[in-house]
């Protein structure tokens, strides 16, 4: 199943991410994906907001993993941007984060798909500029 959405500005791709928390369930994990600049930490903050997190949130680029535990369900942000193995996302004890009883949102996801559980939302953010350079496409796939 594919949906996708059209957002036309940063605040209408954070209300995306915070809806898509709202909805979470313990267990959840979502594989986000797109290019530099595109709007996944956008994203990632506005899911943290509707799992009730209030937390400043950062991309974890050079931790790995953020953990925040503050709100309706642990929220475990993963930035995996600057793997080069898939086999080191074992030493943050990945697989104990996405088969636990929080939510997985891990930014970059493709770097290490082959780990990704599969059942994982895949969203995949693209931009086009013909459309105007806030405009981003949202692909969601399960």
């Amino acid at each position: 199943m594919e949906e996708i959405i059209e957002v036309y500005s940063p605040e209408e791709m954070t209300e995306l991410g915070k809806k898509m928390g709202e909805e979470a369930k313990h267990g959840d994990v979502f594989a986000l994906n797109g290019d530099l600049g595109v709007g996944k930490t956008v994203f990632s903050k506005g899911m943290a907001k509707g799992l009730g997190i209030e937390d400043i949130i950062v991309s974890p680029t050079f931790t790995i993993v953020c953990e925040y535990n503050k709100g309706r369900l642990p929220f475990y942000h993963f930035d995996v941007y600057r793997i080069e193995e898939p086999d080191e996302m074992l030493e943050v004890g990945f697989d104990e984060y996405i088969r636990g009883d929080g939510v997985s949102l891990i930014e970059w996801a493709d770097n290490i798909k082959e780990l990704l559980p599969k059942y994982s939302t895949n969203i995949t953010i693209e931009k086009d500029y013909e459309k105007g350079t806030d405009y981003r496409k949202v692909i969601i796939s399960k």
